[in-house]
C-alpha cells in the first residue's frame, strides 16, 4: 500500500475526520540518464559551493532570501514554527457548485482517504453528502512548506483534493497573447459548417480509447537502437488553414467525418435509391461482407455486371464471354 504524502485532520463545523493524502496519477515518461558524449560516463548534478568549488551536503543547506544588499537566511523548522497547526489541518471555509469553479484553476488531483477503520461513517457521510449536493468544499492547507488552495470533491464513492491555482497566478491571456482574433468574426455560414464539424465529431468521453503514442514510439525507437533498426519517420504537420480555404476545409472535414457514421445506412439505401440519383452524381462506394461475396447471383444480375463492365472496342472478350468469366469468379456461381 502506498504511503500518504500529508496526514492531517480535514474539518467541516465542528465535525473533524482524519485523512491521508494519497497521489492519484502517474506519469509514464521515459527518463534517460545524462552521459558524456562518446562515452558511458554519467553525468552528476552536486550541489557545490560557487565560491570554493566544494560539494556541500544537505544538512549544512539553508534558505536564504537575496534583498539586493544581503541575504536574509531563514531555518527550515522556522517555515514550520511560523505556522504550526496549519501544516497538520485542511479546514474547509465553505461549499460552492462544482460549476463555478473553472478548469484552469485546477492543478493535481490527490485521492483522501480516511486514517483508520473507526473514521469510515464520517468519511462516508462527508462524501455521500457533497455526492448529492454536487458541491465542492474550499479549502487551504500547508504541505511541504508551501500553502495550497484546494477543493474537496466526491468521486465515484471516494473524496478527491484538486489543488488550485491562486487568482493571482492565472495569466491575462489579453496580456500574454497578442495576436488574439478581436473583433475578426466567422460568417454565417462558416459558424454553420463549424457547428455541423462539432456535430459529426462529437463522442462519448471514454479515457481509455486514448494512450500515449509520443511514449511508445519513444519506446520503439530504443528497441530499434538496440538491434541497429531504424524507425520510420512521422508524418510532417498539417499546413495551416488559411482563410481564403476556410469554407472548402471545413465542408470537407464535415463529409469526412460523417462518412464512417454513414456507412452501415448507406448500405440498405444504395440499392434502391440508384435510380433517382442526379445525372453524373458519383455512387456512394459500398463495403462488402465477406458472407455476401459468396451468395450466388442469378443469371440476370450477371448480365447486369457485364453489361456494365463490357466497353466495345476496348474489351478482348464478347458481351457473353464476359458473362461466363463472371460466373466462373471464385465464390460466385450463376443459378439459374
Amino acid at each position: 500500500m502506498a504511503r500518504p504524502v500529508w496526514a492531517g485532520n480535514l474539518a467541516f463545523g465542528l465535525v473533524s475526520l482524519p485523512v491521508g493524502l494519497y497521489t492519484a496519477t502517474d506519469s509514464h515518461t521515459i527518463h534517460f540518464h545524462q552521459l558524456e558524449r562518446g562515452t558511458s560516463d554519467r553525468i552528476r548534478n552536486r550541489r557545490v559551493n560557487e565560491r570554493t568549488g566544494e560539494e556541500v551536503g544537505l544538512d549544512n543547506i539553508v534558505k536564504g532570501y537575496d534583498t539586493g544588499e544581503e541575504y536574509i537566511l531563514v531555518e527550515p523548522k522556522e517555515l514550520d514554527e511560523i505556522a504550526p497547526g496549519r501544516s497538520r489541518s485542511l479546514e474547509i471555509a465553505g461549499f460552492v457548485d462544482l460549476e463555478e469553479v473553472e478548469p484552469i484553476f485546477f492543478d493535481k488531483t490527490y485521492y483522501l482517504g480516511p486514517r483508520g477503520a473507526e473514521y469510515a461513517k464520517v468519511y462516508s457521510l462527508l462524501e455521500q453528502a457533497l455526492s448529492k449536493a454536487g458541491k465542492a468544499g474550499i479549502a487551504t492547507f500547508v504541505m511541504r512548506q508551501h500553502e495550497y488552495l484546494v477543493a474537496v470533491k466526491a468521486e465515484d464513492g471516494i473524496l478527491t483534493l484538486h489543488t488550485l491555482h491562486w487568482a493571482d497566478e492565472i495569466r491575462d491571456p489579453k496580456k500574454e497573447i497578442d495576436t488574439l482574433p478581436g473583433k475578426a468574426k466567422a460568417s454565417e455560414n462558416e459558424l454553420k459548417m463549424a457547428e455541423q464539424l462539432i456535430e459529426a465529431l462529437s463522442m462519448d468521453w471514454d479515457p481509455d480509447q486514448f494512450h500515449d503514442t509520443f511514449q511508445e514510439k519513444v519506446a520503439a525507437l530504443i528497441d530499434a537502437k538496440k538491434t541497429g533498426e531504424t524507425v520510420e519517420k512521422a508524418e510532417p504537420a498539417a499546413k495551416a488553414t488559411g482563410a481564403v480555404d476556410l469554407m472548402e476545409a471545413l465542408r470537407a472535414s464535415v463529409e469526412r467525418a460523417r462518412s464512417p457514421k454513414d456507412t452501415r445506412g448507406e448500405k440498405a439505401t444504395t440499392a434502391k435509391s440508384a435510380g433517382g440519383k442526379k445525372k453524373g452524381a458519383p455512387a456512394k462506394k459500398r463495403l462488402t461482407s465477406s458472407a455476401e461475396s459468396l451468395q450466388p447471383l442469378t443469371k440476370a444480375e450477371l448480365y447486369k455486371k457485364a453489361t456494365a463492365a463490357h466497353v466495345p472496342g476496348r474489351s478482348a472478350m464478347t458481351h457473353d464471354q464476359l458473362v461466363d468469366a463472371l460466373a466462373g469468379t471464385p465464390g460466385r456461381r450463376s443459378r439459374s
